[in-house]
């Protein structure tokens, strides 16, 4: 059984092909083709809304017709289409969400809605090739933050998240104060391989507290100070200032996703942790989780880079809900807004 799903969320245009596979292993992901904007959005220093919307019409149809051919197969052979209706920027899902529902139509087959948040923890389930739950989720990108238990593909409680910012937010912001440009995650982190973390002592919200939420407004308006200050004072800024500021922050930023995580494993009393979403690209944040799970004995699953930034493959999560029966009709919309309250609402009202 052959599956196609579609990811428009922000500012990658993504199709991929995959297998239903079997319960053990999981899906066989046969194709993954993504069209990134960022030098569209680079030159405004973050993605502006409509760019992206546009460059999704552009840019989906080539997308679709590249992974068909990278699979090997053809539309009439699909028995299913995916998309990721949730959450994002509401524009940009449309593309997708209407695209998704033109295809089920128009070939007559089923269409099943994607959680976006959902998708990034099923990556690990998708790397890891067996069973991962019941584990703790940390899905941290640009806009999310959240920790989650997960007892199954399809039931992920959110424990707490991020108050203010979310981390890779906070990440484009501290780039942009640094004058590093878009987008500031990579940007952050390369300026930092060559700055001393321990420069300043920038602060760690919530890391001595039980609550399982973040923050990172304080941090950012923090590194703003510092910068004022050195300014104040006449310091130049010169590139290597920048690389302490940077690698001063990073850490500030991983030290706390850390020990946050490390927190819901010991509450909910798991032993596998699964981190999803485009932060844990950033090595260091990898190292400092791989450190953390080996010292107290707990189980790591990371996805492989191409699967940690916004992709189709992980919209595989479809099959697990292929199998409840779980389709969505043809007047399916885009939902921009994510919270606790309308997942769990979504799923009393499946169950």
């Amino acid at each position: 059984m052959l599956f196609l799903s579609l990811e428009t969320s922000c500012d990658e245009t993504a199709v991929a092909i995959f297998e239903a596979g079997t319960p053990e292993a999981g899906p066989n992901i046969l194709s993954s083709v993504v069209a990134s904007q960022m030098p569209l959005h680079a030159r405004f220093g973050g993605v502006v809304p409509e760019v992206a919307a546009r460059s999704h019409l552009k840019q989906l149809l080539p997308v679709l017709n590249a992974a068909l051919q990278e699979a090997g197969v053809s539309l009439q052979q699909i028995s299913a289409v995916a998309v990721m209706n949730r959450p994002g920027l509401v524009g940009a899902l449309l593309v997708g969400v209407s695209a998704a529902k033109a295809l089920a139509w128009s070939l007559n087959i089923p269409l099943i809605a994607v959680s976006h948040i959902d998708a990034h923890l099923y990556a690990c389930r998708l790397a890891a090739r067996r069973n991962i739950y019941p584990c703790i989720g940390l899905v941290v990108s640009g806009g999310h933050t959240t920790l989650f238990r997960c007892d199954s593909a399809l039931e992920c409680r959110p424990l707490g998240g991020t108050i203010d910012d979310a981390a890779g937010e906070a990440f484009d912001k501290i780039s942009a104060l640094l004058g590093l440009g878009f987008p500031g995650g990579p940007n952050v982190e390369r300026a930092a391989r060559s700055g001393n973390s321990s420069a300043y002592n920038f602060p760690r919200s919530f890391l001595r507290e039980e609550r399982l939420d973040f923050s990172f407004s304080g941090l950012k308006t923090a590194v703003r100070y510092c910068l004022r200050d050195l300014e104040t004072t006449g310091t130049t800024i010169t590139a290597q200032v920048r690389a302490d500021i940077a690698a001063s922050f990073q850490r500030a930023v991983i030290d706390v996703l850390t020990a946050k995580c490390k927190q819901a494993l010991q509450r909910q009393n798991l032993k596998t942790l699964a981190v999803g979403g485009g932060v844990t690209a950033n090595q260091s944040f990898r190292n400092s989780l791989i450190d953390m799970t080996t010292q107290a004995g707990y189980q790591l699953i990371i996805p492989p880079m191409e699967w940690c930034t916004d992709n189709a493959a992980m919209a595989a999560l479809a099959v697990e809900s292929y199998y409840q029966g779980d389709f969505a009709s043809l007047d399916l919309d885009a939902e921009p807004q994510w919270s606790a309250r309308k997942i769990a609402n979504r799923r009393q009202n499946r169950d």
